[in-house]
Order: structure tokens, then C-alpha cells, then sequence
């Protein structure tokens, strides 16, 4: 397939494939649709897989609302050892025998860290420390300590046991590292553990039902349409024409009972126009599509 210029507004969903970086899949999402205007939201390492939400033109608009969305992780954690950075790209730092751990002590170190939990992300993370990525400063051999910080994890269960291996899923809140879970783990069971395997099934409202490989979108290019991706990411107010109009020019409209934001607001015609949020006793845009046609 010939890459060229399409003109398309929308999101795809890309089963991101290991040893990609999330900026590598951009750059190739960028040949693909025939524009700079691409983006994605919730960073992937390069040793995971799974899905990764790409923008495209105007949806790159929306990808700072879908990258808080909560997501959710099939992982393996290895028992036993320990790495620089918790996971199998690092060097080993430990190594321990696990075999007397069992999986009751498993599952209560999982407990441990489920629910509301103050987590310390991985040293090698992208968070900025004095105005540069934690990562860098940890290959240069410096030493960063980062900050706990409140995440939630909804589930953290243990799926299947092969020896020091743990196949687990989690169902987490934005900013949540898996890493730092298996980490924190194998410290509480007193053996050191690092993450092994990572993909993660899904981002908000989008899973891997809808997820295709980059060679895939080789092949047949194609994205979920913007007024799809605002009607499954977020509740759906559809207003009339003259409230269309006044929506598409910023005007504040009087409150209407939608209840926490934001929500999508779509055209008689099924456009989305953008987003709205209710608060302080009015209807407020808070982020516009487009206004032409809508006069």
C-alpha cells in the first residue's frame, strides 16, 4: 500500500509490538496517515506490548483526557531476582531462592499493594527530576529517588504460577508503574522480584478487540472516527443546531443536570463538536473541534 495523505481526524488503536518505542510508532503512524499532527496517549515501554492510543490531526486534541484513563496489564513478575531498572531490560542486581515462597504469601503481598497505595516509581522512569527525565540521570550513574506518589490499583491478581514466574493482571490508575509493583513485591516477600513480560489490554474504553499491529495498518490504514472515539470515551450530550453553534463559538450555555464532565457534545448532524464540562451553575466548552458550518 502506497503511504499518502489522508485526510483523517480519529484515533487508532495499535498493538504495539516489543522493542517499538512509543515515539517509533508515532513516527510510523505519521508516514502511514500523511501528517505531522499525530500523537499517543500513555507512554509504552519498549520491552511491552499491546495497545497503545494513537491521535491523529484533530483528535491529538483529546489525548490528554484519554491518558488519565485507567488501564489494565497482563504481566509476569520473576521472583528472585532483582534489576537495576525492575524489569529484564536492567542488570542484575540480586539474586535469591523463591521456591519456599507460596502463593498465599504471594497473593498477600498483592493485597498489600491493592487499593489506594502510595507507590515510588521506578528510578528508570520518564519523570522529570530538576528539569531532566529520571532515566537519564540513572545511565549517567547518578542516584534519583523519586517521590511516592497516590495511584490506585483496582485489581492486582495472581493468574497462574510456573515456579519463580507470577503471570498476574492489574487493573490501575494513570501514572501507576507495574514495574515498581513487581518491585515493591518481591522486597515485601523478602526474595527481590522484577518484571519479566508487560502488554496491556486495555486503555480506557479501548482494548485489544480493537487493536491492530503496525504491519496490519500497512496494509489497510484506517482510524476510529473523532465522533466515535468522543462517544465511547465519554458520556454523549446531543444539543440541537442553535445550541451547536453557540457551543462551536466558546459560549457558556446555562446548566443543563449533566453531572461531572467532561462530555461530549455532538451536532443534530452526529458531529462532535467537543467537549463541555458543567460547573459554577453553567455549561462551559472546554475543548472545540470545529466551528466552521456550525454558524
Amino acid at each position: 500500500m502506497t503511504e499518502a495523505a489522508r485526510p483523517v481526524d480519529g484515533v487508532v488503536i495499535v498493538d504495539k509490538e516489543g522493542g517499538w518505542t512509543s515515539h517509533d510508532v508515532v513516527a510510523r503512524v505519521r508516514r502511514l496517515a500523511g501528517t505531522r499532527r499525530v500523537g499517543h496517549a500513555g507512554t509504552l515501554d519498549p520491552m511491552a506490548t499491546g495497545v497503545l492510543v494513537v491521535g491523529v490531526n484533530a483528535a491529538t486534541r483529546l489525548l490528554g483526557y484519554l491518558a488519565g484513563d485507567d488501564k489494565e496489564y497482563d504481566a509476569t513478575i520473576r521472583l528472585g531476582v532483582t534489576t537495576t531498572t525492575d524489569d529484564a531490560e536492567g542488570d542484575v542486581v540480586s539474586t535469591g531462592d523463591a521456591t519456599h515462597i507460596t502463593d498465599e504469601a504471594v497473593r498477600a503481598a498483592m493485597a498489600a499493594w491493592t487499593g489506594d497505595i502510595q507507590q515510588v516509581p521506578s528510578a528508570v522512569s520518564a519523570i522529570k527530576v530538576g528539569g531532566e527525565r529520571a532515566y537519564a540521570k540513572v545511565r549517567r550513574g547518578e542516584t534519583v529517588e523519586l517521590a511516592a506518589r497516590p495511584v490506585c490499583v483496582a485489581e492486582f491478581a495472581l493468574v497462574a504460577r510456573s515456579g519463580s514466574d507470577l503471570d498476574v493482571r492489574v487493573r490501575c490508575s494513570s501514572g501507576t508503574y507495574i514495574r515498581a509493583l513487581a518491585r515493591d513485591v518481591g522486597a515485601d516477600l523478602g526474595v527481590g522480584a522484577h518484571l519479566t513480560a508487560l502488554r496491556r489490554t486495555r486503555v480506557g474504553s479501548f482494548g485489544l478487540d480493537r487493536a491492530r499491529r503496525l504491519d496490519e495498518l500497512s496494509e489497510d490504514f484506517g482510524v476510529v472516527p473523532l465522533a466515535d472515539v468522543v462517544s465511547l470515551a465519554f458520556p454523549r450530550w446531543d444539543v440541537d443546531e442553535a445550541t451547536a453553534a453557540r457551543l462551536a463559538h466558546g459560549q457558556r450555555l446555562p446548566p443543563e443536570g449533566l453531572g461531572a464532565g467532561p462530555i461530549g457534545a455532538f451536532a443534530p448532524d452526529g458531529r462532535a463538536i467537543g467537549l463541555v464540562e458543567e460547573r459554577d451553575d453553567a455549561v462551559r466548552p472546554v475543548l472545540i473541534f470545529h466551528t466552521r458550518d456550525m454558524s
